[in-house]
């Protein structure tokens, strides 16, 4: 059920992109503490961004998920400015996080709810 995304103005080859999707997804399943499979994660590139007036890398990440907990935000975003800083260069200062907890009644999955 979590769901996190990444867009970014880097142009990024698919090869990398998919492996960089690969990483998210494993660093989001830690991070909230639910099975893996359950994870869905996207990543978009090359995207029409600015942070601050300027077209440096920079990056947006979604992290969506039911019942998550406040306690853990700043660990987490901790973890994935450490990861996309790493993989994609993108300098945490540049990257803005937006966290969603959802009830499981208002996430659909295989015709029904959580």
């Amino acid at each position: 059920m979590p769901f996190v995304s990444v867009e970014t103005n880097l142009a990024i080859d698919t090869e990398k992109r998919k492996q960089f999707c690969k990483a998210l997804s494993s660093a989001a399943a830690q991070a909230v503490g639910k099975p893996e499979q359950y994870v869905m994660a996207l990543v978009r590139s090359d995207a029409a961004l600015t942070f601050g007036g300027s077209e440096e890398p920079a990056a947006f990440v979604e992290l969506k998920s039911i019942a998550l907990a406040e306690a853990a935000l700043k660990e987490i975003s901790r973890r994935f400015c450490t990861l996309i800083e790493q993989e994609l260069g993108v300098p945490s200062a540049r990257i803005y996080i937006e966290f969603t907890s959802a009830s499981g009644a208002w996430w659909g999955w295989n015709g029904s709810t959580f």
